[in-house]
C-alpha cells in the first residue's frame, strides 16, 4: 500500500513543531514589499512583518506558490510512489489551488489529490489534523478526500479584529468605513463563508466585548459542535488568546484547545491584535 503524504501551505498557521511531528510539508506563500519577496514563515515572521509595515506605512502584497514550487515539493514523493493529499488556501482568495492543480497535471500517473479548503489559517489546520487522523486509521487517499470534502462546509472561522486600519489598507473597507469605525470604536468580527472573508457583526467598545459575542455564540450552539478540537489563533494578541482558552475550558468540554500564532499572510490582512477562533460543526 502506498504511503500518504500530507501537504499544505503556510496559511494553515499550525505550529512548526506540530507540522514536523505529523510529517506535514508546507509550501509557503510569498510576502512582497516592493521588489523584495519573502517566503512566509521562512524568510519573514509576523513580528518583522509589522515592523516593516510600520516603517513603510503600507501593506505588502501576497502571492501564491508557483507551479514550480509545487513541482519541486511533490516530485520526491511521486518518485517514491507515495499518494499526495494537498489541502490549501481558499481558491476564492488566492491562485494557490490553481497552481497546485496545474502541477498535478504534470504528474500524469501519480495519485495527487488537491483539496480546496474554502478556508484559511487554522480553518485549514483543522482539516489537516482530521486528515492525519484518517491516515492513522489506515484509510485510503480517496476515502480521506471524500471525508475532508464533507467536513469543509462545517468548518467555522471567526476573526476578531482590533480596528479597521489593515482592512482599509488592504482594500477590504472604504476610508469612510475606517474613519467611522475608528470614531465609534468598532471591533469588526470577520467570518469565512464559502471561501470568502465577510464582515459580520460590528460591536462597539472594547475588544473583549466582541470576543464574548463569538464565545456566547459557541456556547449557545454547543450541542452542534464537534468537541474533539477547537483552535484559538492570535496575531500579537496572546493575552486575549489565553483569555479565550480559559473561557472555553470553563464553559465547554473540548478534548483539545490548540493555541496558534497567525503567520505573515493572514496577519497582513487582519492586523495587530487580531484573535481567531476555529471549530468544526457536527
Amino acid at each position: 500500500m502506498n504511503n500518504i503524504k500530507l501537504f499544505s501551505d503556510s496559511t494553515c498557521d499550525l505550529p512548526k513543531e506540530l507540522l514536523d511531528e505529523l510529517n506535514i510539508t508546507i509550501i509557503p506563500l510569498y510576502v512582497v514589499f516592493g521588489e523584495d519577496s519573502y517566503k512566509d514563515g521562512i524568510d519573514m515572521d509576523t513580528h518583522n512583518l509589522y515592523k516593516r509595515v510600520d516603517k513603510l506605512n503600507k501593506l505588502p502584497k501576497t502571492s501564491a506558490p508557483s507551479p514550480s514550487d509545487f513541482y519541486n515539493a511533490f516530485k520526491p514523493f511521486v518518485e517514491n510512489g507515495d499518494s499526495i493529499i494537498y489541502i490549501g488556501l481558499s481558491s476564492e482568495l488566492s491562485s494557490t489551488i490553481l497552481n497546485a492543480k496545474l502541477t498535478k497535471d504534470e504528474f500524469e500517473d501519480a495519485d495527487i489529490n488537491i483539496i480546496d479548503s474554502k478556508n484559511l489559517s487554522a480553518g485549514i489546520g483543522l482539516l489537516l489534523l482530521k486528515a492525519n487522523e484518517f491516515i492513522n486509521k489506515g484509510m485510503k487517499s480517496k476515502e480521506i478526500v471524500n471525508e475532508i470534502e464533507n467536513i469543509i462546509p462545517k468548518v467555522k472561522t471567526f476573526f476578531i479584529v482590533d480596528d479597521f486600519e489593515y482592512l482599509h489598507k488592504g482594500g477590504r473597507c472604504s476610508s469612510i468605513q475606517s474613519l467611522v469605525g475608528g470614531l465609534l470604536k468598532i471591533k469588526p468580527i470577520l467570518k469565512v463563508n464559502d471561501g470568502n472573508i465577510l464582515l459580520g457583526q460590528k460591536p462597539r467598545g472594547k475588544k473583549r466585548k466582541a470576543i464574548d459575542l463569538v464565545l456566547n455564540s459557541i456556547y449557545q450552539n454547543k450541542d452542534s459542535i464537534d468537541l474533539d478540537r477547537i483552535i484559538v489563533g492570535e496575531s500579537m494578541s496572546l493575552i486575549d488568546a489565553v483569555y479565550i482558552k480559559e473561557e472555553l475550558e470553563k464553559n465547554m468540554n473540548f478534548k483539545e484547545i490548540l493555541l496558534i500564532e497567525a503567520g505573515c499572510v493572514i496577519s497582513s490582512h487582519c492586523g495587530k491584535n487580531t484573535s481567531g477562533i476555529y471549530y468544526i460543526k457536527k
